[in-house]
């Protein structure tokens, strides 16, 4: 009874214009039965999907008491609640931060209590977690979540009503996890409309299945995926990546569209000749890449073997998709990530801001054409301010140059941010755990070329005085970086330094460092 109350609160509108209805997704009017949403385990049909969805929409605002632009997190590992979780929240007008479970307790609990969540929804898996991090009100999906999903009533979606949104936790230099929140339409339909386009600019024009095989908590993998959802794309989600089986799914369903990194790429190449060679996919048409630096070798010999379906980006959890460039164009320029997209221009500027001609290197600045501040850190009006030029004109932190045809090429970062395997590993956080273990007197930490990762960490090391360097040393020091930091900032190994280059003013020149190791390389990053 409490809910069918609840549920008539929510859907009567005792004065103000009348609401109008909005679909989420029109397949579940034209094809209510056909498949939606499946990780291997859970099945949803559109018509299933759009129910629970629209029940998880009025449970939390009435239940919870929600109001437009609230804060949620979620928990979840590549589930089909994991996609609903994040779709209930969009259409209730609500930010979510989904939240990378490989995370240490602490870590998770700054970004719940940065993000303000009100509510944590976690699967079984994440639930101690979430205990650990400090979470004072955890749903768990499997039981009090899914009886809502199941039997609880649903909402109506009103088109003038508010619209939701992701804040993605990424890093700064200074470790510290930042939400980036983007600047979201004022109603439902406007959001529904923009997601869906921003879809198909990219190829994600729901023509056929969406295979997802990175992270939902990750903000390529998830976005894409939606968007290509909302566009009529069934999507199909790998719990976790699997060279062998992601060639499967791709043969076995027909999948048109995916998102990969170039460490699956790697692996991928690294299958046994028989496997490869027995590998044909001919509905996949679009496979989107970026996150993360490739080879060239590798990009060459991955369109040898699937052909010119590889479409590179480059952008950020900050922009979303700046450039974007096909196969046949990366061959003929290798090594750009493309040109800018219609409603975005990318140009390189001086250290005094001034605009640079065509070819030559300097920081790299996106202007948006339509808006004026594309997204804000939360809480950070400081950060916010320094990642503009002007209104509109925002910097990702990387150098690099236009050529006269608008492509643009990368060269360096401005931070020292690492990327491995599309993730991004931020050296400072690293360096302040180090640097409290004994025997270190002072350390470095930066990104080393990776055939299989892009970059892998590397630590510099300074002892102090009376200590050795040993092999037994090293293992030592990366056994205490084990202790207080999630396994992949972990460096692989340490290179022990007499003495670290500093200037006199203190700072550490790490480029001095890393620079041994890039020597020959057309990019370092």
């Amino acid at each position: 009874m409490r809910h069918a109350l609840a549920a008539r609160r929510f859907l009567s509108y005792p004065s103000g214009p009348v609401p109008t209805p909005i679909p989420i997704f029109p397949k579940a009017l034209s094809e209510p039965a056909s498949l939606a949403l499946d990780d291997g385990t859970r099945q949803r049909s559109w018509e299933t999907l759009d129910l629970r969805v629209r029940r998880l929409v009025r449970w939390l605002r009435d239940d919870l008491g929600l109001a437009a632009d609230a804060h949620i997190a979620s928990l979840v590992g590549n589930r089909a609640e994991a996609v609903e979780c994040v779709l209930g929240a969009l259409c209730a007008g609500l930010w979510i931060t989904p939240v990378n479970h490989h995370l240490r307790a602490d870590e998770i609990a700054h970004v719940l209590a940065d993000s303000g969540a009100r509510a944590v929804l976690a699967d079984r898996a994440h639930c101690d977690a979430a205990r650990a991090a400090g979470a004072t009100r955890i749903v768990c999906i499997e039981d009090e979540l899914e009886a809502v999903l199941a039997h609880g009533a649903a909402a109506t979606l009103d088109a003038a009503g508010p619209a939701g949104g992701t804040m993605i936790y990424t890093s700064g230099t200074t470790g510290r996890p930042k939400g980036v929140r983007r600047t979201k339409p004022a109603t439902l339909e406007a959001a529904l409309g923009v997601w869906r386009r921003a879809g198909t600019s990219i190829g994600l024009d729901g023509s056929g299945p969406h295979l997802v095989t990175g992270p939902l908590h990750h903000a390529a993998p998830l976005l894409f995926a939606i968007y290509d959802l909302l566009n009529g794309a069934p999507m199909i989600v790998m719990p976790r990546w699997d060279e062998a089986q992601a060639l499967a799914l791709l043969r076995e369903r027909r999948v048109h569209h995916t998102h990969l990194v170039p460490t699956m790429f790697v692996r991928l190449l690294r299958l046994p000749e028989a496997a490869r060679d027995a590998f044909a996919a001919p509905d996949l048409h679009l496979v989107l890449h970026g996150a993360a630096p490739v080879a060239a070798s590798v990009k060459e010999r991955m369109i040898a073997w699937w052909g010119p379906l590889l479409v590179e980006y480059w952008g950020g959890t900050e922009s979303g998709v700046v450039t974007l460039v096909d196969s046949n164009e990366w061959l003929a320029h290798a090594g750009t990530v493309g040109r800018a997209l219609p409603h975005w221009e990318v140009f390189a500027v001086d250290d005094d801001g001034r605009r640079l001609p065509p070819g030559e290197i300097g920081a790299l600045y996106s202007r948006h054409r339509d808006l004026a501040e594309p997204f804000v850190y939360h809480r950070d009006a400081d950060k916010t301010a320094r990642a503009y030029l002007e209104p509109g004109v925002l910097t990702l932190g990387d150098v690099g140059f236009v050529d006269a045809d608008g492509f643009v090429y990368l060269c360096d970062r401005k931070s020292n941010m690492i990327i491995s395997g599309g993730v991004n590993i931020y050296p400072a956080e690293i360096e302040q755990v180090l640097i409290a273990h004994p025997a270190v007197a002072d350390v470095g930490v930066f990104g080393i070329p990776d055939d299989e990762w892009g970059e892998s960490v590397k630590a510099a090391v300074q002892l102090v005085e009376g200590c050795a360097a040993s092999d037994a040393i090293e293992a030592d020091i990366l056994a205490f970086a084990r202790t207080h930091l999630a396994g992949y900032k972990v460096p692989r190994s340490i290179d022990f330094e007499a003495e670290l280059p500093r200037h006199p003013t203190g700072k550490l020149l790490i480029r001095r460092l890393r620079d041994r190791y890039w020597q020959g390389r057309e990019r370092r990053i």
